[in-house]
């Protein structure tokens, strides 16, 4: 179902992520629709935290990032366990919600782990925390682990539901095809999206899961997730975020939605392999979040590093 047509935004989205322009529209090239094109900029000059809290702009903020915790005992080294930084990162910022898209605990999701290690970084934020299930959570059984740390995320016995952000709708899947009773079109999952798209037809809509559909990184794209993607894309869908591989990487909208992948909450990061299509900016040496701020008829975005990274992307458009 569309969503209703957007209005112009009374004030300029996200002086926060350092972006100035104001949206206008102009044509969507993948769909043809008349939504506002995004502005966009890629920097590798230092940022800070402080200066993504815009004075004045009460659109919620939100930060996304997924592969996170070492188990506990692992040192922090310059490629890997870097949960700690990123922690302190969110920690500078006062999010209204932290997006943990899967594999929050290494090596297995147990609660043990999750009690010892990630409780003690981004757990610390537990209480805004909307996680999504990844792989490692689903090596132990039933992803117990993950399920007796993050009770809220598994109401009715589901490893997927949603909720609202301010003029938003977010919604957290379960990619662990396997263990959920498929992704495919038919599927209870898919069904249940497609129903809860139904129930929210005129908010801006952003989804995410641990496994990305597009990724030019270690475990490349996967098509078994079409079937999301295609129901996200009948409902007007804008933003799909995922994690598992550790990277960051943002794409170019496909079928009307934009796809970041942010695998950089801590655990470690993997090269960049074979260029995906759409694919419009990568990196893979950089520990950080992904910073959005979700206003009532667009949003922008900023990638953030953790302390003494450099890399930094931003960009906003319309929903």
């Amino acid at each position: 179902m569309p969503k209703r047509s957007p209005t112009p935004p009374s004030r300029r989205l996200a002086a926060l992520l350092a972006v100035a322009a104001a949206l206008t529209s102009c044509t969507r090239e993948d769909v043809g629709e008349n939504r506002p094109r995004a502005t966009t900029r890629r920097s590798a000059a230092a940022a800070t935290a402080s200066s993504t809290i815009a004075v004045g702009d009460d659109s919620p903020l939100i930060v996304a990032a997924g592969d996170v915790a070492c188990r506990a005992g692992m040192p922090p080294g310059s490629g890997q366990c870097q949960q700690e930084a990123t922690a302190a990162l969110i920690e500078s910022m006062h999010p209204a919600a932290v997006l943990a898209v899967g594999d929050l605990q290494y090596e297995r999701g147990e609660k043990a782990n999750f009690d010892s290690s990630y409780a003690a970084s981004w757990g610390r934020f537990k209480g805004i925390t909307h996680p999504a299930v990844g792989n490692h959570e689903w090596a132990t059984s039933n992803a117990s682990g993950y399920r007796t740390y993050f009770p809220s995320a598994v109401a009715g016995g589901r490893t997927y539901y949603s909720f609202d952000v301010g003029n938003w709708h977010l919604i957290a899947l379960d990619s662990n095809c396997r263990s959920v009773g498929g992704c495919q079109a038919g599927s209870p999952q898919e069904g249940w999206l497609r129903a809860d798209l139904v129930a929210h037809p005129d908010r801006c809509t952003l989804a995410y899961w641990h496994h990305p559909r597009w990724s030019s990184g270690y475990h490349h794209s996967d098509d078994g997730y079409d079937a999301f993607w295609q129901a996200l894309a009948g409902a007007g869908a804008d933003i799909v975020i995922s994690g598992h591989d550790h990277h960051y990487e943002r794409f170019g909208p496909d079928r009307g939605i934009r796809q970041f992948v942010v695998g950089t909450g801590g655990r470690s990061l993997y090269p960049v392999f074979g260029l995906e299509r759409r694919s419009e900016v990568r990196d893979s040496n950089t520990f950080g979040v992904l910073a959005l701020r979700l206003g009532e008829s667009g949003y922008s975005w900023r990638f953030l590093p953790a302390a003494g990274g450099t890399f930094t992307d931003e960009g906003s458009a319309g929903c």
